[in-house]
């Protein structure tokens, strides 16, 4: 019975890394160089992430510079920028690249909060399908005499218990990338 607590436990876990990973790339006005991780540039054949081609760092509060290591890769990377669905037009002075970000507008950080809503609830359905399996388990070991009826009762609090801490940390996430959004 206890794998099942670990099972249930270990996905919710990988939930809220996903959450958080995805929080990541939501651009709120500030330079985050995680908004770089979805661009891949076509060098030598090869998609290659825009980290393992450049040293990528934050100058100012606002302005993200990636330094490539090959300077040859320095258009490339420009061109994977622009064609990309982040919205910001790099600016390229033949050894760098810099991306400014600029403010966000009011009506741009409230469609903002509404995606990291979004995106919060979506990870607690999945939580929620995690606690339904987890349940399942439960409930096919007592089929399978595998537990008593005392075990599945406490097994079913477990499961509710530990389901109840990981929608407080999907909320206690989301609300801290809703107070980074609207304080910039």
């Amino acid at each position: 019975m206890k794998t099942v607590f670990e099972f249930a436990k270990e996905k919710m876990t990988k939930s809220i890394s996903a959450l958080n990973s995805e929080y990541n790339s939501i651009r709120a006005g500030r330079a985050n160089p995680a908004v770089l991780d979805s661009i891949r540039v076509d060098y030598w054949g090869v998609p290659t992430p825009v980290n393992q081609m450049a040293a990528v760092s934050v100058a100012e509060a606002r302005i993200l510079v990636i330094q490539p290591w090959d300077k040859s890769a320095l258009k490339l990377i420009e061109k994977a920028i622009q064609t990309s669905d982040i919205g910001i037009n790099p600016q390229n002075d033949g050894s760098v690249i810099r991306l400014t970000f600029p403010p966000l507008t009011e009506e741009r950080r409230k469609a903002l909060v509404k995606d990291v809503k979004s995106t919060a609830e979506n990870s607690k359905v999945a939580i929620r399908n995690i606690r339904r399996d987890a349940l399942e388990k439960l409930k096919t070991m007592k089929k399978n005499s595998e537990i008593t009826e005392d075990d599945l009762k406490y097994g079913e609090g477990e499961v509710q218990k530990i389901t109840d801490d990981f929608i407080k940390q999907v909320d206690s996430v989301a609300a801290a990338k809703e107070a980074e959004i609207m304080e910039i």
